[in-house]
């Protein structure tokens, strides 16, 4: 079978970026941490290949470090996302009274708030922004999708013959869909937490950017763009950078789960 092309290139964006976040586990050039006013604003080359910000803190070594925060947080995010919205958007397509309609109506209630807004809520409950308050932001605010997506897929499955055949030889409904549902709506649900997870990058950016996110010690691509912008002018090196691999990250994963949907869609397979 041949593999989009979309496929591939998203799989190799999300392959680098993962690489990096290894990598920064074991090894980083310099301390993302330690100040060095001595060499601060540098330009890229030797040995400094990104440059420096201004605290003399190396570009290179805080963009590995920030890649490790990122796939984190988006992995959480979209793993709270994923285990509570699809079981949901799953009792509501199998559903045909008023439980279905309520959990609808309930992550209707949920899409309302957006990421940034449930993030200022728990960083005013917990008295400051963290990882932790990023993650189970963008994991709330992505459980609406991910419930949408599985009640849509769940009904296409219920409607089929088989299913029918099922119910009627007296088969529970909760073992239609373990065995038959969750089966069938599992391609969608892959690409559906591809594209999440790049939505999840982007949110933890703007999220740190903002400050409700990681602390300042603690190296993120938003807020590397934070510190960045005192010196867009004189310096745009600084923003460049992490905007690049904040930009790379969303395409990689949103190429992925487009390309997922052109390899497991037979309906998109009978086009080409």
């Amino acid at each position: 079978m041949k593999l989009p092309l979309s496929l591939k290139l998203g799989a190799s964006l999300v392959g680098f970026m993962v690489l990096l976040a290894l990598v920064s586990l074991v090894w980083t050039p310099f301390d993302p941490g330690k100040v060095n006013s001595v060499d601060a604003l540098q330009c890229p080359g030797w040995p400094h290949i990104m440059g420096t910000d201004n605290f003399g803190l190396d570009i290179f070594s805080r963009i590995l470090a920030g890649s490790r925060t990122c796939i984190l947080v988006g992995v959480i995010a979209v793993g709270i996302g994923a285990l509570i919205g699809v079981p949901l958007g799953i009792v509501a397509g199998i559903s045909k009274s008023w439980p279905g309609s309520l959990i609808m109506r309930a992550c209707d209630i949920v899409f309302a708030f957006p990421a940034l807004l449930l993030a200022i809520l728990l960083a005013a409950v917990n008295g400051g922004g963290s990882i932790v308050t990023a993650m189970v932001s963008i994991g709330i605010s992505s459980i609406p999708a991910f419930a949408r997506m599985s009640r849509s897929a769940t009904l296409q499955v219920m409607s089929q013959d088989y299913i029918v055949a099922a119910r009627s030889a007296g088969i529970p409904r909760l073992s239609v869909a373990w065995n038959h549902v969750v089966p069938n709506i599992a391609p969608v649900i892959l690409v559906q937490a591809s594209v999440s997870f790049g939505l999840a990058i982007l949110a933890e950016a703007a999220l740190s950017y903002l400050g409700l996110s990681a602390p300042s010690t603690v190296p993120t691509w938003g807020r590397m763009l934070f510190d960045a912008q005192r010196f867009l002018f004189s310096d745009p090196n600084m923003a460049v950078w992490p905007a690049l691999f904040v930009g790379l990250a969303v395409l990689g994963f949103n190429l992925l789960g487009d390309g997922l949907r052109e390899l497991l869609d037979p309906r998109l397979q009978e086009v080409r």
